[in-house]
This record gives structure tokens, sequence and C-alpha cells, in this order.
């Protein structure tokens, strides 16, 4: 028996004008929103209360150093010692299509324009508010987990990579990715429900870098189902049964399961450098099993869903036992690594090299880089060494063979653009260990973390434990590839940034963390040295709020595009208002929502809200205009199962009114629809 808490909390952030994170394109703007993001908080604590465990799965790219020390602040300054560096595991889901600003080492400024605030601020508050909700509803209750197989919803986008493993570590698996998912499943005192964390390798990129709508993927649209099962009645983002999809070792794992193609002619381009014969890497993209990106993103994002359930409702197995964690921080730019008796290996000060430029199959780079370059390209060496330096003789040994295309160690203005220091931490729940991960590790560099970790609990007494990897945990160094992996430089090697023995690295570090924990001396672990923060307030590219206009002889909120009166069920509801910038919004209140559909209800005469802009089935888009005006359309894709009857759209945004030079203020309005019919088919 625990005590158990869930929480979830929005962490959407402001939806327009902001670079979307994950696939590095600057043009990859939002311009509106699909669904909400949300924190989903968990803690586990001893009955007795002397022990606690928080496991915090967001909807957001992956967690920087900047979020986790600005949330654990927040945190103490509330509850003291409760919730500390050790015992708080915070992970992202790994959506490609939310806010990106929220670091603070410079290489991510270049495509999310800078550190911006009211980005950073949303999640912050969000992860800490969800902790707070989970805190406050702490009540008895029992874990159960149970583990399957996911089909249809992966493949490995670097397949010639994992072929680079040795044949007998390869020949025992089926596989080249992880298709287990683990459950964790949760009910209180009296059986009834109270959430789960689902753990399951997969890069949520069934939305491609086309798409300007923020949202939270394949893995956050089975949380949607999940939620919207166990919430009856409940509009999307509330109730109180929390569904949590983790990410893990998903480093070279693609949901795009036709595998990648060459856009312009039609015929696979998987080969070694992912290149077409007309149009190069450019060309070469992989696609889902939907037909457009939306239907993928159903299609992946169901499959994950069903096999959840089914885990849920058979889980048997219990899980007791004390909670234990260990964290620490590690210089990852300086570790030395004994692989054997008489062979020690360090690791690198970090840099990325030439494939790190391509991209992948998911989302290509923009100058025709291709993965798998062992060889400098002169051209862009030498922009590189004009522009930024060049790489040392020292570095480049030490990445051997990575041609270094940034050497990021070695940038530091304005400030550092790659981390040092890097945190470490495991969390043990009884017999399940959640290694806490910061980065993307590939499928096998994951089976070899998992299972040395699991060989060290049982060398130490402490046989049969459930090890789990938590993925883009804490602080984000990108890619964890295997050293076999690494020689070949696709993408996810290229972007392995400490170097060939990072692997290596952090199996020995894991092994000391699972030691520690096993044989309870974790209070002799050093913590290791303290990362660095930095003075940034908002450092940002991104345009001034202005003051917003309409065009002549209209007001926000009217309508210029009207719905039709009539639609049936499939078909798709669309209007048009004189929007604003939904970034007044989001700086206004942290849970703006910005459309509902309501239904009229003749026996009441009244209208009752049936979606919310959270929803699957509604899209909001923003479309900026000249000289301050702007545009609003949103659309209501009228779902199967949908009521006949008398229906409206609402729109609700504020827009920003300047008083004097000096001081502007946001103003709320809405607008509303004509009330259109939905007939049965």
């Amino acid at each position: 028996n625990y005590l158990l808490g869930v929480g979830r909390a929005d962490c959407t952030g402001p939806v327009a004008e902001i670079p979307l994170m994950g696939y590095a394109n600057p043009d990859q703007v939002g311009g509106g929103l699909l669904t909400r993001l949300y924190s989903r908080a968990f803690i586990v604590a001893e009955v007795d209360d002397s022990r606690r465990v928080v496991f915090v799965s967001a909807d957001i790219g992956m967690v920087s150093q900047r979020l986790r020390l600005e949330v654990l602040k927040k945190l103490k300054s509330k509850y003291g010692e409760l919730y500390r560096q050790d015992n708080v595991i915070l992970s992202g889901t790994h959506t490609h299509s939310g806010p990106g600003g929220y670091f603070q080492y410079t290489l991510f400024w270049f495509t999310s324009k800078g550190l911006i605030r009211p980005s950073l601020n949303a999640i912050v508050n969000g992860i800490v508010k969800s902790i707070d909700i989970a805190h406050q509803n702490m009540k008895r209750g029992r874990l159960f987990i149970n583990r399957g197989t996911v089909e249809n919803s992966q493949i490995n986008r670097s397949p010639f990579s994992y072929l680079e493993n040795p044949a007998s570590e390869q020949s025992r698996y089926s596989s080249n990715t992880d298709k287990e998912m683990v459950m964790l499943k949760m009910v209180d005192g009296n059986g009834q429900d109270l959430g789960l964390i689902s753990w399951f390798a997969v890069h949520p990129v069934s939305m491609n870098n086309t798409n300007h709508l923020v949202n939270s993927d394949n893995v956050g649209y089975a949380s949607y189902l999940f939620e919207q099962e166990k919430n009856k009645g409940m509009l999307p983002g509330e109730g109180s049964f929390v569904a949590a999809f983790a990410s893990s070792n998903l480093g070279d794992v693609s949901p795009n399961t036709k595998g990648p193609f060459c856009v312009n002619t039609g015929e696979s381009c998987n080969n070694p450098q992912s290149t077409c014969p007309i149009g190069g890497a450019t060309m070469c993209m992989a696609m889902g099993p939907g037909n457009d990106m939306f239907d993928s993103t159903r299609i992946i994002g169901q499959n994950i869903y069903l096999k959840a359930r089914e885990l849920y409702e058979e889980a048997s197995q219990e899980v007791t036992g004390p909670l234990r964690s260990a964290h620490q921080w590690v210089n990852m730019s300086d570790v030395s690594v004994e692989l054997n008796a008489t062979h020690t290996v360090k690791t690198c000060k970090p840099a990325l090299g030439h494939s790190f430029a391509a991209g992948t199959t998911d989302g290509v780079g923009a100058f025709n880089f291709t993965q798998g370059s062992v060889e400098g390209d002169p051209f862009w060496d030498e922009i590189r060494d004009q522009l930024l330096g060049q790489p040392s003789n020292e570095k480049k040994a030490c990445h051997k063979p990575k041609p270094i295309l940034f050497s990021t160690g070695e940038m530091t203005w304005p400030h550092p653009w790659h981390p040092d220091i890097v945190d470490v931490q495991i969390a043990v729940i009884g017999s399940l260990a959640i290694v806490a991960v910061p980065g993307e590790f590939t499928t096998m560099s994951g089976r070899r973390l998992r299972e040395a970790v699991k060989r060290e609990f049982d060398y130490h007494g402490t046989p049969r434990m459930d090890v789990v990897i938590a993925g883009l945990c804490n602080v984000y160094t990108h890619y964890i590839t295997t050293y076999e992996e690494y020689q070949v430089q696709r993408y996810e090697a290229a972007s392995t940034i400490y170097g060939p023995h990072t692997l290596s690295a952090y199996v020995q570090l894991y092994r000391g963390l699972a030691r520690a924990i096993a044989t309870n001396t974790v209070q002799d672990l050093p913590r290791g040295p303290e990362p660095p923060v930095f003075n940034i307030h908002n450092v940002t590219l991104v345009p001034p709020l202005t003051a917003d206009r309409v065009p002549a002889n209209k007001t926000f909120g009217d309508v210029l595009q009207e719905v039709r009166q009539q639609y049936r069920v499939r078909e798709v509801a669309e209007v048009t208002f004189v929007g604003a910038n939904p970034r007044n919004s989001a700086e206004n209140a942290t849970e703006h929502n910005f459309l509902m559909v309501e239904r009229y209800a003749s026996t009441s005469d009244s209208w009752h809200v049936v979606q919310n802009d959270a929803s699957w089935d509604t899209r909001f888009y923003w479309t900026k205009g000249l000289h301050g005006r702007s545009n609003v359309t949103i659309e209501w894709h009228i779902p199967h199962g949908t009521e006949p009857g008398a229906y409206r759209i609402r729109y609700f945004g504020h827009y920003k009114k300047k008083l004097s030079n000096s001081h502007a203020v946001s103003i709320p309005f809405e607008g509303t629809s004509s009330v259109f019919e939905i007939t049965a088919l």
C-alpha cells in the first residue's frame, strides 16, 4: 500500500508566432491550436510518508535544464525539502508540435528565437500546478504493473546503424525496435481508477514539420482517448483520471510506418544515406499509415491507446516495497570510463557532426546535408571556420570518426552553447526502477542500459527488478547511440554530443546509482557540480506584441465567413472571425479557452458546451494580416456519433489596446457563428 496522488494541468503557452520545438525548422512557427498540452503528475508516498517519488510527464519536446531548475526552485519555496532533485523526475513526451524558447543554452536559441519567457513560464507553472493538484489529493491506494507488445506502430529510422551492432547481440532480439509497453496502473483503496503511466518507445512525429498547430501528437492522442473514456461526460482536460503516455528509448524509432520515400518520384529511399536520385536528401521523407498527418496521428495514437487499455484492464501484478531515489550532477564533458581492467577511455566536450544538419527521414534538414557523413564538407567547414572558429585538433580526435560541424563545447558567446553538467537519476518504487535519462537513447543503447541497471540490482541482492527508461528528462543532451552505431554517423550518431563513449559513460554512472540504491548508500553519493543558471530574462527575436486592429466597419469577433446552415456527420463546419493575436490571451491567463462548440437544448432553452479547444475534433487557425489585423478560422470536424440538432461555434480572444506609449491593456471579446443544424445521415 502507498499514498497516491495524480494531477493534470495545462502547460500550452503561446500558440502563435513561437517556433515549435523539435524539427529545428525556423519556419515552423505556431499558428493555432489542435489540442492543448498538459503536464501530468504522479506522486507515490510510503504510508508513513517517510519517502516520496514524483513522476511528471509533460506534453513538451523535452525537459530543459532551465525548466527543471525553475520548477525545483518553486517546489522548494512551497514544500521545503519534500520535493527535491533526487525524488522528482520531469520527463517530456517529445511532441514536436509544442512551443519552444525555454532553453538557456545558446544552440537552442537559433531554432526557437531565443529564450521566450511566456513560453517558459507556461510550462513551469503547468508542471508545478499538476504537482500541487496531485499533492492535495493524496489517498491510500495500490499500484499494478503490466507489460505487452504494441504492433504496427513504429519502425527503426536508422536500420543501417542498428545493423552495426554485434550480430550476437542482435540475435537476442526479435526486432530492431522495442515493441514492449510497460504500464503502471494506479487505483485508490476502494479499487477506483486514479490513473496510469505508460512507457513506450516511439517518436511523436506523426505530425510533420509542415504543421503549425500546437498539439501533443500520437502519444497525446492516446492520453486524450484514455482520459475521455475514464472521465465520462467531461470535456477534454477535465476530470480526475490522469493517463500519461511517457517517452522511453525512442532515439531511432519512428511512427511513420510506411517508411521513407522520395517525395518527387515515389520510390523508396531506405538507403544508408537516406537520399534520393533526384533532389538528394531533402526529398526523402517517411510516411505514416494514414492519408494525411492528422490521420496518421490518430491511427498510431489509437494503436497505443488500445494496447494500454488492454494492459490496464488485465493488470494483476502488484507493486510493493520501499521507495528510493538517487540523483547526481555529472560533468559529461570529462568522464573517464573503464572499459576493462586495462583500458580507460574518456567522453568529449560537446560537438555536433555534419549529419546533424541532415535531419532525419521524419524531418529533413535544410541544405541537403546527407546522413552517414564521416567526411566533412570543405564548403560548410570553411563557412563554419569563418563564423564560429575551427574545432581544435584535440576535439577532432576525441570525436572521431565524427566530422565536427559545430564544436559547441568550445562556443561560449553569449552563453555556452551546450550543457556540460548533466543530471543522472533513478527512482525506485518497490520492484520498479525508473531510469531518468537526459536525452534520446536509441533502441540498442536503451537495451544495454536497462540490462546493466538490472544486473547491478541483481548483483547487490535486489533481484527481479522491472527497469524502465524514461526519456527526455531533466536536461536535453540530444542522442545517445551505441559505440558501433556511432561509427557510421547517421543523424542520431552525429547528435551524440559527448563522443563515441557517451553510452559507456552513462552505463557506468547509472550502475553507480543502482548500486547506491541497492546497498542503501545513496547518502554517500557525491552531489556533483551544480549546473549554471545564466542571467537571461528575455532574449528573443519573436516580434513584439503590437496593438490589434480591425477592418473598416468591423469589430473584434465579427464573422467574416459564415458557417453553412446544415451539415452531416463527418463534414467540417468552418467559420472565420475578425481575430486578434492569441499571444494576448496566453499572457493574460494560463488557462484560456479559445473556442467552444455548443448544442442547443430545447428542454431547458439553453446552450451546452460539447467541445472545447482541447478537443481533437476542433482546429483553431490564426492568420496574421497587415497593420495589426488578423483572422481566426475555427473548424469542427464533426465526429461520428454526434447527435443531430442545432449547434453554434464561439470564439474567445483578447485584443491589445494602446492607452499611451508605455501602457497597453488586453481586452477580452468574443464572437459567435450563426446557428447550424446537424442532420442524421
